[in-house]
């Protein structure tokens, strides 16, 4: 059945951090209603995170791989065409199916592939309906799982992606708050050091895999143990002095 235009209906699921039980009452609905779920495969060797969890929820027959070369920096008119064929290949399923949810790790909101995707199919069908469901995010998730408390009373919160390099979070370490730094696995040693130079380390943790069976969740003084996996997360706590006079 071919639909019009002016029916179709984007989700951007949010999925979580890989720990199926994670995925919101709201984003399991979502993915059971959407006639095609689409999962975006990549070339960060990680690329099944998404699917597994989608699969406690909906049949494989449902599913429909879409290749992002999400992390081809080098070389971007690679990356803008695979994007724009992932982009094509979801408008084709609009166009047949009406309804397609896109489940991504983490928020689809935050650092995530369904923002291209969703300018990408406004673009391609100017007449779809484009919703999100927010997912819980791998620092959320990482606080949780090591203890570590992600901001009380009055703290600001920085969220850093070191794709953009190890000085933009060092810039962060120096300032206030909390700080999270996510994708930093290549550069594992630098964000040793930064941590280290601008006395961050003793509370702060890093963790990867979280709710998967190889996860590793250890205090960021091991750092400099790397090569870390690409999607790692770092939480470096606000310096506190134990009072409780700040947190209410």
């Amino acid at each position: 059945m071919n639909h019009g235009q002016g029916e179709s209906r984007l989700i951007g699921v949010g999925v979580g951090p890989g720990d199926p039980e994670l995925v919101t009452v709201k984003g399991v609905n979502a993915l059971r209603d959407a006639a095609v779920v689409v999962v975006p495969v990549m070339d960060t060797g990680e690329q099944g995170r998404a699917e597994a969890t989608v699969l406690h929820y909906v049949s494989s027959e449902k599913v429909v791989r879409v290749v992002f070369a999400l992390n081809e920096r080098s070389d971007r008119a690679r990356r803008e065409a695979a994007w724009d064929a992932a982009g094509e290949r979801v408008a084709e399923l609009l166009r047949t199916h009406g309804s397609v949810a896109f489940a991504t790790i983490g928020d689809p909101n935050v650092y995530s592939t369904f923002t291209y995707l969703a300018q990408t199919i406004g673009a391609l069908l100017p007449g779809t309906a484009v919703e999100t469901v927010p997912g819980i995010t791998a620092m959320q998730d990482l606080a949780a799982r090591s203890g570590a408390v992600l901001t009380e009373g009055t703290e600001p919160l920085t969220l850093v992606p070191v794709t953009a390099g190890a000085a933009v979070l060092r810039r962060a370490l120096e300032g206030p708050g909390t700080v999270v730094a996510y994708k930093f696995g290549r550069l594992a040693a630098e964000v040793a050091a930064a941590l280290r130079e601008t006395g961050r380390t003793e509370d702060a943790v890093w963790g990867s895999a979280l709710g998967l069976p190889e996860e590793s969740i250890r205090p960021a003084a091991d750092l400099d143990e790397g090569p870390l996996p690409y999607l790692s997360t770092l939480i470096a706590p606000a310096p506190r002095d134990g009072g409780r006079g700040g947190k209410l």
